[in-house]
């Protein structure tokens, strides 16, 4: 006779796995940074419940509360900005202008250069042109023919200069050019891409791909597949493309519920890894060595000035090791995302500058020499599709441009050239190089009594501000007029391609420093005592609860849509 279990052992049970979810919910809670970027959930109803509102044109110019006489030379310096946009780009914006309503990226772009409630009154008067009629060097040129200093690095494809990749793009289609685009089948040049990424990635096996994010999609979905588990890590403010599972907060419409985002360099995030069981794999991007926890930097949120970043590489390179150990005793495949940083940092990228191995490396941008790509190397064990036991268990992974003999050619010429002398120049004391030239451009401007400083991770730099202030966006805009070419993220991110020399390098540091004077002449760095990052999020604050009030979200009479 079975005897039935007393209730009270029955509910000492349900407390007790209680308690253990309660306590591994408790870590994971700790493992988030605390900020909206660490908790994606909040972060989206956040962004839900933000109305839009916008300034007037006398608001526009004392946002902060600045006196009479400040707003006034603020107006008169921006005026005088514009007209200069008006007249010296005026073919390029007109183009612009041409294709602006059926492009659906240009429009995104252009509204999400500055602050939304500064945005309509900017675009309405400072015509961003996005065309270029020709590159060379490190300059670009626009169809006014006015000549840049490049700065965008091309999304950080550009790390050898736009010559090197003019040329391996020439000379990649006319080695396949019998061939043509021709799909399935492998142009030859492809076995040595093989050979020399396996070698570069220390590696066994590779895929290729179309884009960066498609080789990550693939290197979670084999994680998945071989470990059996269902859960990503990723950490704050890390970007690995735009597909669901890796965008789980503002940006992605459905909400990702098999990803877990924890806090960077952080002991309470390797306890999560060590106790869960459902982790496949950690995602990696290096990049997020320059700022921590902190998401790519765009003007359009410098809504104060507490943008920070400062990199340590003994400090990241520790961190990256311990989380090595932790996947290596925890079964978790280990990825590095490189797609961005990958060959700038060196030749053997991240896995080599901090000296740590990766189970999974993706690739992209450079790699084959200008032309789009994504690249996954992996340990062979992570890398199969297929079930030797169970015939009919895949993981199915295709794409039609997959190995485009075009893009196979060009990836040839580049790696082809990794090894050549002027290449091997631009590699040696990289890191000091680009360090000397950031603390000296630093030291121009705390001698300038500016309050601009940078921070920089090799040739990826990135623009903070010493002094509060509502008005920071405005930098990249002088910028642009000094002669510099930034991308639409404006002061948050600058990418030099390693070509560039000291005299060029002399050039732009003479266009930062006159660019901060100027605008610093016009007022735009005023500041009273009382005018902190505090006060100016408090005011914020106070501004979108009174929008919020007078016209409820989602009605048909919300402005939101302008």
């Amino acid at each position: 006779m079975i005897k039935s279990i007393p209730l009270y052992v029955i509910g000492v049970c349900a407390l007790a796995i209680l308690l253990l979810r309660l306590k591994r919910r408790l870590e994971l809670s700790r493992a988030k940074h605390p900020s909206l970027a660490g908790h994606s959930r909040m972060a989206r109803r956040f962004a839900s419940v933000v109305p839009f509102y916008e300034y007037d044109e006398a608001h526009f110019f004392r946002a902060d509360g600045a006196p009479d006489n400040i707003a006034a030379a603020r107006r008169a310096g921006f005026m005088r900005l514009a007209a200069v946009f008006g007249e010296r780009y005026r073919e390029t914006a007109d183009l612009t202008e041409e294709i602006f309503g059926g492009v659906s990226d240009l429009q995104f772009t252009s509204r999400y250069r500055v602050p939304f409630q500064f945005s309509r009154f900017v675009r309405e008067r400072f015509k961003a042109g996005v065309f270029l009629e020709s590159s060379s060097g490190v300059t670009v040129t626009d169809l006014d023919g006015n000549r840049f200093y490049d700065l965008t690095g091309s999304y950080g494809v550009n790390v050898f200069g736009y010559d090197f990749y003019k040329e391996c793009i020439a000379r990649g289609s006319d080695r396949v050019r019998d061939l043509g685009p021709v799909l399935g089948a492998y142009h030859p040049v492809t076995a040595y891409n093989v050979r020399r990424l396996l070698e570069i990635s220390r590696q066994e096996e590779i895929s290729f791909h179309m884009s960066g994010t498609e080789a990550v999609m693939q290197a979670v979905r084999l994680a998945r597949y071989h470990t059996g588990r269902s859960h990503l890590v990723r950490f704050c403010g890390a970007y690995h493309g735009w597909w669901g599972d890796v965008q789980p907060g503002v940006g992605n419409p459905i909400a990702a519920r098999e990803t877990y985002t924890l806090k960077d360099m952080d002991r309470a995030a390797l306890k999560v890894l060590r106790t869960r069981r459902d982790i496949a794999c950690v995602l990696v991007n290096p990049l997020q060595a320059l700022h921590p926890n902190s998401g790519a930097p765009g003007d359009s949120t410098l809504v104060d000035s507490g943008r920070s970043a400062h990199f340590d590489r003994a400090a990241y390179s520790a961190w990256l090791n311990e989380l090595r150990a932790v996947c290596s005793e925890r079964s978790i495949v280990l990825i590095f995302d490189e797609v961005f940083v990958g060959f700038r940092l060196g030749l053997g990228g991240a896995q080599e500058y901090f000296g740590v191995q990766a189970d999974m490396v993706t690739y992209g941008k450079t790699v084959a020499g200008g032309l789009p790509i994504g690249v996954l190397c992996g340990r062979r064990q992570f890398m199969r599709r297929f079930r030797d036991d169970r015939p009919a268990d895949i993981c199915f992974a295709r794409g039609t441009f997959n190995s485009h003999p075009y893009v196979m050619g060009a990836m040839y010429e580049f790696l082809k050239r990794l090894d050549s002398e002027p290449i091997q120049m631009l590699y040696r004391d990289l890191d000091a190089v680009w360090n000397s030239r950031a603390r000296g451009l630093n030291e121009r401007l705390q001698t300038a009594q500016l309050p601009v400083q940078v921070a920089n991770l090799s040739s990826i730099w990135t623009i903070c501000y010493r002094q509060p202030s509502r008005y920071n966006w405005m930098f990249q805009y002088y910028l642009r007029a000094a002669g510099l070419a930034l991308s639409w993220v404006g002061t948050g991110r600058l990418i030099f391609s390693l070509n560039y020399t000291d005299a060029d390098f002399s050039a732009v540091s003479d266009a930062v420093v006159a660019a901060a004077r100027a605008m610093q002449e016009d007022g735009w760095w005023w500041a009273s005592p009382q005018l902190t990052n505090k006060s100016i999020r408090r005011s914020l604050v106070k501004e979108m609860l009174q929008a919020w009030r007078s016209s409820p979200i989602g009605s048909m009479s919300s402005p939101r849509s302008r």
